[in-house]
């Protein structure tokens, strides 16, 4: 059972895998467009929705829902089969992202917002060691796990290895070590890896990676989040690619959708 907690975030699993939603919760009260909006989404699939009193949301989704909560079944992450299975169907220059050892769910869920939003084609979990698609990950993601090609993956290096001998140039994020990212070539086929909130990358990681991109920090800041690493990383992607034949066309992003997500 998982509970996606949020309007945008429970409007997206509507919209995108409304077979994964059990019954929509909504806080007594809680009448207006948006919610009828996110009614009748659930009416066109036959989906349950219930009036609760919000202390009952708060007890089975915590804080941050908003008043509205979708129960769902789990988000099942797909395999390393099924991602090897795909790969010569995505488009070349094809854009990866791996997540290594990510903790915070919410830094999970926001990585996976920015990797949608810049076109990444799939976004690769280790099995182990790694934050769940929680609640709070789902809420961070703003439904934009709904909408990604998730894959789960037993061992990071052996992964590297297979993308570099189809023509996968693999990037790592790495502090103030390697090439400034915006000298770094992400024109190509790219797969491109942060680690976690800590201690960045794993060792055997960094040395299989083909290059390692830095973001150089000022004014006394060690490191960024890691969630804005990812995002700043994808972004210059997508601007090197822009114009370029075969490369995702980047959306137009919406200031109203650049805060915290409801």
């Amino acid at each position: 059972m998982a509970y996606v907690k949020g309007l945008h975030a429970a409007l997206a699993v509507l919209e995108e895998a409304p077979e994964r939603v059990r019954a929509v919760l909504v806080q007594k009260n809680r009448r207006d467009q948006r919610i009828a909006a996110l009614l009748e989404l659930a009416a066109q699939a036959r989906i349950r929705h219930e009036f609760v009193e919000r202390r009952q949301l708060d007890r089975i989704a915590g804080v941050g829902h908003q008043g509205v909560v979708a129960d769902c079944h789990e988000l099942a992450l797909l395999s390393e089969a099924d991602f090897e299975e795909r790969f010569d169907h995505w488009p070349d220059p094809k854009l990866f992202l791996l997540l290594e050892g990510i903790n915070d769910p919410r830094n999970l869920g926001a990585c996976i917002r920015s990797a949608v939003a810049a076109g990444v084609q799939a976004v690769l979990v280790p099995k182990r060691r790694s934050a769940p698609l929680s609640a709070a990950a789902l809420k961070a993601a703003a439904g934009a796990a709904e909408r990604a090609e998730l894959f789960a993956i037993v061992n990071v290096a052996r992964q590297l290895e297979w993308l570099k001998r189809r023509d996968v140039w693999v990037v790592g994020a790495e502090g103030d070590s390697g090439t400034p990212w915006a000298n770094t070539d992400l024109t190509r086929s790219v797969a491109l890896v942060v680690g976690s909130e800590g201690d960045g990358l794993r060792s055997l990681t960094r040395k299989t990676c083909d290059e390692l991109a830095a973001i150089p920090m000022a004014g006394g800041v060690e490191s960024l989040n890691v969630s804005v690493a990812a995002g700043v990383l994808l972004f210059e992607a997508v601007r090197q690619r822009t114009g370029q034949e075969g490369a995702p066309a980047p959306r137009r992003a919406s200031l109203a959708t650049g805060g915290p997500p409801t």
